[in-house]
């Protein structure tokens, strides 16, 4: 990257990897979604799939759901991985690759011969990202590992859900889509550094780690003697109103206003000043203290607005609040549709789905809209001649069962 680039920002192309070439071994979330990432950010991305197809393909309409998030834009080869013609062709495909991405169960690419260290010696240019569930080194590191399990063991779930309640995981699989892009960061920054190098890397991370880099922010309050965080369902330990949710004449909102200036600016917004020097609530210390009587009185104030007047009145005091929305609500938000996340993936055959685009735009340029998710193995014969097999080379190695 050159310093004081002093082109317009509507001259750059919108594909800042345009020519790199990723290689995706991944199954479900991570690895493939990785590879997503920098295939929606310009890189072209060739999935390599069991002849049966990427595990997500056998666990019904969510794992369907998986493959139309994080595998557009991609060409599938369906490759037995077991048989020498099918590592062949994985190792041409190699050859021509800038980064190499897996997330396959432990020591599974080791076994097949294309882990990192047996691709790396023979490629040393290949950026080699492996996320496994519980890291390469402890005694965890053979063991399987899924998103919730990394939300177990991070402590994630030991401080989510209410205090009298069963541990809850996130509604979602944050920590398989966190890794994903954390993933596709640590890709970034390597192949930035191939460029001063000339040499590749090879990039580690877990679920677990990812977990808990997510927590950062408990985590160091935590090491740095505060008490052991639990779940205390709305609300944060330290602060108040802080998280908060608070019921409205037709739903919830979140509200946060801890900060002193921010909490007169609340009671001033309410008509009730005389809350601003209430000995209970003049400090956050004293919010804190006297939490219970706090949420009484956000009740009181805001349970008679709908959630769209108490966002709206908040607002307008420069106070944090947000509706608490259903996914059917999202959809229908403005905000939603201003953002231009909502793109169309459109397949050979001309059907299409909705989909989420990467959370961030490349100056002025239109977000990627890139084609749905291909069938499995739909790219087979048009990969294959791209690595250099003709036509009868291809039906050998149908006949021989090493392609799909």
């Amino acid at each position: 990257m050159k310093q004081n680039d002093n082109t317009p920002e509507t001259a750059r192309p919108a594909t800042p990897l345009q020519g790199v070439r990723v290689l995706d071994l991944g199954q479900y979330i991570a690895g493939p979604g990785a590879a997503m990432v920098l295939g929606e950010l310009g890189a072209s991305v060739v999935k390599i799939e069991p002849l049966t197809g990427d595990q997500a393909r056998h666990i019904g309409r969510y794992g369907e759901s998986m493959l139309r998030s994080y595998s557009r834009g991609k060409q599938s080869i369906a490759l037995d991985l077991k048989s020498e013609a099918g590592r062949e062709v994985a190792w041409r495909l190699i050859a021509d690759s800038d980064v190499v991405i897996q997330n396959l169960r432990p020591g599974a690419a080791e076994a097949l011969g294309l882990g990192a260290q047996a691709v790396r010696s023979r490629h040393p240019r290949v950026v080699y990202l492996s996320i496994t569930g519980f890291g390469e080194h402890g005694p965890s590191r053979e063991r399987p590992g899924y998103d919730v399990a990394a939300q177990a063991e991070s402590g994630l779930m030991a401080v989510t859900g209410e205090p009298d309640g069963l541990p809850q995981k996130v509604g979602v699989p944050i920590i398989d889509a966190a890794a994903a892009h954390l993933g596709a960061q640590a890709v970034l920054a390597a192949l930035y550094g191939r460029e001063k190098t000339g040499a590749g890397e090879t990039l580690h991370t877990s679920l677990l780690e990812v977990a808990l880099h997510l927590q950062a922010t408990t985590w160091c309050d935590y090491l740095g003697g505060a008490p052991e965080p639990t779940r205390i369902g709305a609300g944060q330990p330290n602060n108040a109103p802080a998280a908060e949710v608070v019921p409205t004449r037709d739903g919830h909102i979140v509200l946060s206003a801890y900060a002193d200036a921010h909490w007169v600016r609340f009671c001033h917004a309410m008509g009730r000043r005389a809350l601003a020097t209430d000995a209970r609530f003049c400090s956050n210390a004293q919010r804190v203290q006297h939490r219970d009587a706090l949420r009484a009185v956000l009740r009181e104030c805001l349970s008679d607005l709908s959630s769209e007047e108490c966002v709206a009145l908040l607002g307008r005091h420069q106070i944090v609040a947000g509706a608490v929305r259903s996914y059917r609500q999202v959809l229908d938000s403005p905000d939603l549709h201003a953002s231009g996340m909502l793109v169309d993936a459109v397949a050979a055959d001309g059907s299409h789905y909705r989909a989420l685009a990467l959370p961030y735009r490349l100056g002025d340029a239109p977000r990627a809209a890139p084609p749905a998710a291909p069938a499995c193995g739909a790219d087979t014969d048009a990969v294959l001649a791209a690595c250099g097999y003709g036509a009868s080379d291809i039906a050998v190695l149908r006949r021989a069962g090493a392609v799909g």
